[in-house]
């Protein structure tokens, strides 16, 4: 087992809400005026944020530029003009709890908080036609589950695409804490590969309850499960849980486990900004992990007020590879939450990522992207070229609901205002997607169902 040097030595974990912006320290710097702004939208979307965030990388005195503050504290940009001017006006004038949640469910409901039909077309049904709750699979060899248990975040990110997880609404929620719902589905779809763990986050879990959920896929019944991953914010947001939480020798025994059962175990970390990998106990909690035998792969939407800089990508997976980390994915921020304040136009991402990639070794070009996570399927922006006179947006599927759709190059009209697939238009002439009839038709008969 690795060994943690005195430096990982973790301070009791601390945690702050809405409602506990006036008791952060650090906040007295601010005007009133910019922590109203915070109690506005923290009313809409969710804060949570915790002490080592806060006194290990955030720069205080670069807020609110700080990256790392941008990434976890409420900013007024988040919500629209109109939406904001309405939750601070019944806020102003001491309106009761009740009106202000009506207001800020409408608000909720207008930002699409569950984007690509994950609710509609992603949650598969039993024998009986029952949906499965907390599970989801769009991609033939991929499911994803959320345990019940691991349905929040150590911090929250405020560009989150899942912030709909975190807000209280039951019918917004994505989870399931029944282990056996998980088990008996991938026992009847041998087509699985790979189980994706996520929510939330799983390592907010105790080690107990998320060895429940993996231990019996270990056995020889779900050969077919190849490879287990655990999409986690952790590593940067709570190291200590891999060093010197309570049962952080129980999570690395885990781990071993899976790796020793032959197993590939995949830690999808989610970084966006360097300055997550530059502490101690970051680099200690990196180096334990891949001890165990597992595979740590870095991925992370490209996020305007946080990373939307070529330097800040190259310095990341520069850092990664020195750390034993394989940059794996740049997303596209998704079409949901507090988009309008995040989000990069298609063109602008690409240029930013192929700035970055000219700018490292071959062993952190292993991130792909700017990838959108769409309903049709993962597509990538490749490039801008010129074909036949006409100035297009190169696209490929990474991903899809057909596999037949990977890796099949399709190109857009040139528009560099666009921030989504559905910004976009055939180029050549062309009235639609070569996939979009298919498409259609697929949606139709999940919605059928």
């Amino acid at each position: 087992m690795a060994q943690v040097g005195q430096q990982a030595k973790s301070a009791p974990f601390k945690v702050y809400t809405q409602r506990d912006l006036d008791r952060i320290e650090q906040l007295s710097r601010l005007s009133p005026e910019a922590r109203f702004e915070m109690r506005v939208v923290s009313s809409v979307l969710p804060f949570r944020v915790n002490q080592y965030v806060i006194d290990e990388l955030i720069d205080w005195k670069h807020v609110p530029e700080d990256p790392i503050f941008q990434l976890t504290f409420p900013q007024r940009g988040m919500l629209a003009p109109a939406h904001y001017d309405r939750v601070a006006a019944l806020l102003r004038g001491g309106a009761d709890k009740d009106e202000i949640a009506r207001a800020v469910d409408e608000i909720r409901q207008e930002l699409n908080p569950h984007p690509a039909d994950q609710m509609e077309m992603n949650m598969p049904r039993d024998e009986e036609g029952h949906r499965l709750d907390g599970i989801q699979h769009k991609y033939r060899e991929t499911v994803l589950f959320f345990p019940s248990q691991g349905q929040t975040c150590h911090s929250y990110c405020t560009f989150c695409f899942r912030w709909a997880q975190f807000v209280g609404d039951k019918e917004l929620r994505i989870a399931s804490s029944e282990a056996a719902v998980l088990h008996n589905y991938l026992r009847t779809h041998p087509e699985v590969t790979d189980v994706l763990f996520t929510g939330g986050d799983p390592m907010v879990m105790k080690t107990a309850h998320l060895k429940s959920y993996i231990e019996p896929l270990l056995a020889p019944e779900f050969d077919h499960i190849r490879t287990l991953r655990i999409g986690t914010k952790a590593l940067t947001f709570w190291p200590q849980r891999f060093v010197s939480a309570e049962d952080a020798d129980k999570l690395i025994n885990l781990f071993e486990a899976v790796v020793e059962s032959g197993k590939q175990l995949a830690i999808m970390a989610h970084y966006n900004h360097w300055k997550e990998l530059d502490t101690e106990v970051a680099q200690a909690a990196i180096r334990r992990v891949r001890g165990t035998g597992a595979m740590i792969r870095a991925q992370g939407p490209l996020i305007a007020h946080i990373n939307d800089d070529p330097a800040v990508w190259a310095r990341l997976w520069q850092k990664e590879v020195e750390l034993g980390i394989v940059p794996y994915y740049m997303f596209v921020e998704r079409d949901t939450g507090a988009r309008n304040y995040f989000e990069v136009p298609l063109v602008r991402a690409w240029e930013i990522y192929r700035e970055a990639m000219q700018s490292v070794s071959g062993l952190a070009r292993t991130a792909r992207g700017p990838s959108m996570s769409a309903s049709p399927g993962k597509v990538e922006i490749q490039g801008v070229t010129e074909v036949a006179g006409e100035k297009v947006i190169a696209l490929r599927f990474i991903q899809g609901r057909n596999p037949d759709w990977v890796q099949r190059p399709f190109f857009a009209k040139y528009d560099d205002q666009a921030t989504w697939l559905d910004h976009l238009r055939p180029a050549f002439g062309e009235e639609k997607w070569f996939w979009e009839d298919e498409y259609a038709t697929i949606r139709e008969d999940k919605l059928a169902n």
